[in-house]
């Protein structure tokens, strides 16, 4: 038996971009016990790493997307999602009486906008937050 000498890029999050085997690109991996069986041989290029769910800091102001919709300011604080075609969704959390609340809807960003963020370490109760939660896009 011989063993492939590529590269395969580390655990995490990523986009496919290009088809793997039967693994159409942008498509949301579906696990099961037994697993997924990709080809032997394929490109790892075809996988785009993409920044873990959660919270975030954003450093410098952007826009959403090319049309200009919704600015986010420096130091807001967000929390990363995505959807089902691994496209980015950014929800503002907001204050409210005695706690962080979490829009149901979040705003599409493009891919060059995860670049203004950078990951925050919250501490979590595991008992009392269920992540991830279901995402609408508005």
């Amino acid at each position: 038996m011989r063993v492939s000498s590529r590269v395969l890029p580390p655990c995490g999050l990523y986009r496919t971009v290009a088809p793997i085997g039967e693994v159409a690109p942008a498509n949301r991996a579906h696990f099961s016990p037994q697993g997924t069986t990709l080809p032997i041989m394929f490109d790892p290029s075809a996988l785009l790493a993409l920044p873990a769910e959660g919270f975030y800091r954003v450093t410098t102001a952007f826009f959403c997307c090319e049309k200009r919709c919704v600015q986010f300011d420096p130091d807001a604080f967000v929390q990363l999602g995505y959807n089902g075609a691994g496209r980015a969704l950014l929800f503002v959390p907001e204050f409210a009486v005695d706690a962080i609340t979490i829009p149901e809807r979040g705003t599409p960003i493009s891919d060059a906008a995860l670049g203004h963020l950078v990951a925050l370490r919250v501490s979590e109760r595991r008992e009392q937050i269920s992540l991830p939660r279901g995402i609408l896009v508005h």
